[in-house]
């Protein structure tokens, strides 16, 4: 593999993003965007797992990127800067820095496939909706679900159980600001502030809705994607894989979600 990296011009905070491309120079095919989650980061979501790995041996070009406050990216103070659809202007300017952008009319690879799971399927959801002439394919792991867990988080009962003054008792708050405690170097204010910015912008997938083919991947122990059936209807060209035995933090490490999503892209 040939690994790049750089921080994404125009973008405020900087964001950090990754150009790996397979054995022998850039591919003939599309590249493929990776969205990591919510308090996770490319190299935990992406590369660590084996997806990097799997789609490069495929013979595509792979983009990451961190998303603010995650990772090697910056973390602003600015909550503008997490608002999902700033995070969505910022990866259009990734993909022009990238040479994505402009499109090619003559060109039927130009564009871009994206893989996204959990927070990073919301957005690969709502960026598809809104770039229906870029995107060509999206594979959505681990939600994003019909019901955000964003959206019903405690944001005061996680702030005041971080500051030693009160308990968390919403189940889906205390799993989520548990699994973001697991992850080394994770600046846990920050993430609250990320949760607070996407709470402003209610996912509401019904309002726009991807026209490319979909791939909706979850573990069938991972109360997260619940909605993923309802998503599909909406989609009305989606294709549903439930991954046994795996749960929301671990069915991203599943080799036959890899094995589907590149024969999905292919």
């Amino acid at each position: 593999m040939e690994l790049r990296t750089r921080t994404v011009e125009g973008t405020d905070p900087r964001l950090f993003a990754e150009i790996i491309q397979p054995e022998g120079g850039r591919s003939a095919s599309r590249p493929v965007l990776l969205l990591h989650g919510f308090a996770s980061s490319s190299r935990l979501n992406w590369h660590d797992s084996g997806w990097v790995g799997a789609l490069t041996a495929a013979g595509r070009t792979v983009l990451t990127v961190d998303l603010p406050g995650h990772g090697r990216s910056a973390a602003p103070e600015d909550l503008d800067a997490y608002r999902p659809s700033r995070i969505r202007a910022d990866l259009l300017q990734l993909l022009m820095d990238a040479g994505v952008l402009p499109l090619a009319a003559d060109n039927p690879e130009s564009g871009v496939d994206i893989i996204g799971y959990s927070l990073g399927s919301r957005l690969a959801w709502e960026f598809g909706a809104t770039q229906p002439e870029l995107v060509h394919r999206l594979v959505l792991g681990g939600g994003p679900g019909t019901d955000d867990p964003l959206a019903a988080f405690d944001l005061d009962a996680a702030r005041a159980n971080l500051a030693g003054t009160g308990e968390i008792t919403d189940g889906t708050t205390a799993e989520l600001l548990r699994m973001a405690s697991l992850v080394p170097g994770n600046n846990l204010p920050v993430l609250l502030s990320m949760v607070e910015a996407v709470r402003q912008e209610p996912f509401v997938p019904a309002e726009a809705v991807p026209a490319m083919p979909v791939l909706l991947v979850a573990g069938d122990l991972d109360t997260f994607a619940a909605g993923n059936a309802e998503l599909a209807e909406l989609s009305g060209q989606a294709e549903l894989l439930r991954l046994p035995g795996r749960t929301h933090v671990n069915a991203v490490t599943s080799r036959a979600f890899k094995q589907a999503a590149v024969s999905f892209l292919g």
